[in-house]
This record gives C-alpha cells, structure tokens and sequence, in this order.
C-alpha cells in the first residue's frame, strides 16, 4: 500500500485492506485522521504551542446468526498496516461472541461515493494561527497597559473520516472545528471575566475585540453587591442557552421518551410530541448545511446507543427541525428506534440553532431591563430529575446586577436549578440568533448558533462561592 509523506499508509487503503479481510457477513470500516494545533497563554504571554497527528481505526463486523445478527466493533490508534488484520479478527470474534443485536439493520447501500475518497486527508498546521497570533500580541499589549491579564487558549482541529462498508460505500468528511477561550483577570485574582468563540478557521475571530468586551466586565465587577438565593429576572447569553439546549437534545432520544423515562414523555403513555413547549415562535433545528455550522452530512456511529447505530452508518442526514415554532416536532430516532415508535428516522445532530425571530443584541436587551441578572456562563452541570430534565450547575465569571437598563456592578455566584424545558416554556423574550461557543460542552461540542433568553423568574437556588 502507498503511503503518505509522513509514512503513514493512506487511509482509504487502510478501509479498503480492512474490507478485503473482513470474512464477517458484513463490515464497516471508520478511519478517523485527526491533526490538531494549538496556542496558550497566561499573564499576557504565551506559553506553548504545538501540532499532533493521529489516526483511529474503527471495525463493526456483523455475523448473521439462527436468532439474528450480532455486531462486534473494535478501535484503536495509531493502526499501521501490520496491524489491520488482527484487528479486523478481533472485531469479528467480537461479534461471534455477542448476542443478536437489538438495533441490528441491513447496513446503508446506495449512497453515491465522496469524490474526494482517495484525496489525502486534510491537515491542520500552526499556519492556522497566521493572523490571529499577531492579533493576539497586541491584545497582550492592550490588556497589559489597561492593567488587566490574559490567560487562556486557541485549539484547532481538523478531522478527515472515511467510511467504508462491504455494502460499497465509500463517504468521506473533513469536521473542521476551532475553539478560542479567553480569560481576563485582574492582578490581586479578585475579579474574572470569560469569553468564547468557536470557529472553522481562526479568520472570524478577533482576540482584540474579545479583550475589549473583558476590560468593560472587570470594569462593572470593581463595584461588588451580594445577593440571596432567589427567582430573579435573568438575561441567559447564547452560550448558557446552548448548554442548556444541548443537554436537552441529549435526553430526546425517541425510544426513552416513548418508554416514560423521559421529560419529553407523556404522563398516561407516549410522547409530547405535537405539544407547544413555548410561547414564543422559537424554532431549535440541525442542518447539516448550516453556513459556518458545516457537519457531516451522513451518519457516522462509532458505537451504539439510544441515540445512535452502526447500522446506520453512511444513512444520510437531513435538515431537522426538533421544535418548530415553539411544539415540539420531532425526537432523535435510529432506524431500529423509527420502526419501534412510528416514528420517521431523524438521525443525532452535529450542531444546533435556535431561531427565536428576535433582532436584538444582547446589549439591547440589557438597555431593555428595569432590573435583573445578567450571566457569562455556566458550568459544571449535572442531571437531578431526568423525567423533568432538571438540571443544576453554578454560574461563573460574572454575574451582574441591571438596574434601569444599566449593569451597576458585579453579584455573587449562584447555584441554579432549572430544567431547560420548563425554561423554554417561560421564556419571554429571545434576541438576535448568533454563533456561539458552549462553555460546558466545548469538549464535545461546539457548532451551536442561539439568542439571548430573558427569563422572568431563573431559579438561583443558593449563593455559591464559586468564582
């Protein structure tokens, strides 16, 4: 097999090898070519910098048998062309060895074959940080004469997945995906201030601007107010609510809604779906397509789950809208889930948008309140009640106090316990949709565009000491 110039077997050849071994009834074949660069800073001055590469090989055997067909998958890293075999056997005994498979489905056919399943993977390099590194010296230079200091960092990632199938699939997609997290704090530590972008390309971020928003939130937290816990008016920026919503989507797999363990479940039997979870016209979809948003346009399972099949993999996915103006229309469904629900198939998303039919920033929403909170963002949040989706997390680096349409200083942080559901359903304002970094899931995900939310009544439950 040819290799590429870092000595690496080209990874539409490993998927092609892995196939022509493969003795199962059926195999799918999942190259992940990940290359990723990143940038850190503390005290107005970087840190360190680097480039890493890596590949991951998945293999989903599937054995027919008298009571049905079992799977059997296998991954590993860093595979070479030596190691294929072993691993496409493990994969099968695997399989031998398991139970028929529950959402076990003829493996996808018929989807044409990316042109581009024989290029090269894509590869990330520092060059991704051409512009945004001198852009990032002069906001250490800013920060350092406004008496302020930045930590934080710049990742970039580019993974190219090749799917293969011995149902003659051949589906290549290139996940671009940039994240950019910066910190301004004062130099006694006292007062902290955050911000987030995420990004394709590092061409739409501007550490600069980033800075300047920091510089005006240390500014209102030099007036410190303490207040209790309590139900007050809060302004939720597009990063909260997509921490929210995307742990709501997380629990809105069909099957667990249609079996009463979920809080999309129906009290008596079945599902809400068709019912009006908000009053305004907010409409939260996933589309493959979406301008700066891109995901992969077909299903890619590296494992099995409520939400997800290695069956499906290679099934294409479509535009989809989960709430439309405001009811609730559709549940995340795999194949096997569709035909136990009734249910059309309706695939995991890869990003997610909330439309609210707003236009106003989220500055103009402050100017627009007599008094209330407004938060940066939130973290560490857990699950209390899954059949209302209860959630509780803190608030952290920055809560700040609105009085008369201005921010008159810096609160204390709170604990909240609210469900993202019931959050929709009293929400009485939305502004302006726009491309957002979730803090909490930035890990796992990032492809998020929200408004602003104004709740009348966010339940901060107890004040926190957090920072």
């Amino acid at each position: 097999m040819s290799t590429l110039s870092n000595g690496r077997t080209k990874p539409h050849e490993i998927v092609e090898r892995a196939l022509e071994l493969s003795t199962a009834d059926g195999c799918v074949v999942i190259a992940d070519e990940e290359s990723t660069a990143n940038l850190r800073w503390a005290g107005n001055a970087l840190t360190t910098n680097g480039v890493t590469r890596g590949r991951t090989l998945t293999v989903i055997a599937t054995v027919d048998g008298r009571e049905g067909t079992a799977s059997g998958v296998v991954s590993r890293s860093a595979v070479t062309a030596d190691d294929l075999e072993p691993l496409v056997r493990a994969a099968e005994a695997a399989a031998r060895g398991a139970g028929p498979a529950e959402d076990a489905r003829p493996l996808v056919t018929g989807t044409p074959a990316s042109p581009n399943f024989t290029d090269a993977p894509a590869e990330t390099s520092s060059a991704v940080f051409a512009d945004f590194a001198p852009a990032l010296g002069e906001a250490f230079a800013r920060a350092r004469a406004g008496g302020r200091e930045l930590y934080g960092f710049a990742n970039h990632e580019l993974v190219s997945t090749y799917v293969g199938t011995s149902t003659g699939l051949r589906l290549r997609h290139d996940q671009p995906n940039g994240t950019l997290e910066l910190n301004a704090k004062s130099p006694d530590r006292q007062r902290s201030a955050w911000a987030g972008r995420s990004t394709r390309d590092f061409k739409d971020v501007d550490p600069t601007v980033l800075d300047a928003e920091l510089a005006v939130r240390l500014g209102w937290a030099e007036r410190k107010i303490d207040l209790p816990a309590g139900r007050y008016e809060t302004l939720l920026p597009p990063t909260a609510v997509a921490d929210l919503l995307i742990y709501q989507m997380w629990s809105a797999a069909a099957r667990d809604a249609v079996e009463g363990r979920t809080v999309f479940s129906k009290p008596g039997g079945g599902t809400r779906l068709g019912e009006k979870l908000s009053r305004l016209p907010l409409t939260l979809r996933s589309d493959p397509d979406a301008p700066g948003l891109e995901s992969a346009p077909f299903v890619i399972a590296h494992s099995s789950g409520d939400d997800a099949s290695v069956f499906d993999n290679g099934l294409p996915v479509p535009a989809t809208e989960w709430i439309r103006e405001g009811e609730l229309a559709r549940l995340t469904t795999t194949r096997h889930s569709a035909a136990m629900t009734g249910m059309p198939v309706a695939p995991g998303f890869g990003n997610l948008i909330l439309d609210g039919g707003g236009d106003k920033s989220l500055e103009e929403m402050v100017a627009g309140t007599e008094r209330g909170l407004l938060l940066t963002c939130l973290w560490y949040i857990r699950e209390v009640d899954p059949a209302t989706l209860l959630l509780t997390g803190l608030t952290r680096d920055g809560v700040y106090l609105v009085e008369n349409g201005r921010v008159v200083g810096e609160v204390n942080n709170f604990r909240f316990n609210e469900s993202p559901v019931d959050l929709l359903s009293r929400a009485s304002e939305a502004g302006r949709t726009e491309k957002t970094l979730p803090r909490e899931w930035s890990d796992w995900f990032t492809r998020a565009a929200m408004p602003a939310l104004r709740i009348p009544d966010f339940n901060m439950s107890s004040v926190s000491k957090g920072v």
